[in-house]
């Protein structure tokens, strides 16, 4: 009984799938860019009973976990994306960035767009 011949495999152009594929990346980011999410910057925090939590008066003072000369943590849908210091614009809040968090090191296929 013969064997049938398996045809020869298509020779694929490396560099030319290798754009597409960045070119599909560009594609995806800019299909996600517009989707909104939540940005945050946090003081600090600390752990509270809920009995202790459920006695809160106004004025009382809660300290946090942080020292007041420390960096805020900005982050994005709660994930650590940066870290800055307050600053004033016109009367209100703003955070000026100080630092970015490394994003390569949790998702090494995310370039820093």
């Amino acid at each position: 009984m013969s064997e049938a011949k398996q045809p020869a495999a298509a020779k694929v152009d490396k560099s030319a799938t290798e754009d597409k594929a960045a070119d599909a990346g560009n594609d995806n980011f800019r299909l996600l860019a517009d989707i909104p999410v939540r940005l945050s910057v946090e003081v600090g925090s600390v752990s509270k009973r809920l009995a202790d939590i459920m006695a809160f008066r106004e004025s009382e003072v809660i300290e946090l976990d942080r020292q007041s000369d420390d960096l805020l943590d900005i982050k994005v849908n709660g994930t650590l994306v940066a870290k800055g210091e307050v600053v004033t614009i016109d009367g209100r809040f703003g955070v000026r960035i100080a630092e970015l968090a490394d994003v390569g090191a949790s998702f090494p296929a995310i370039e820093r767009r």
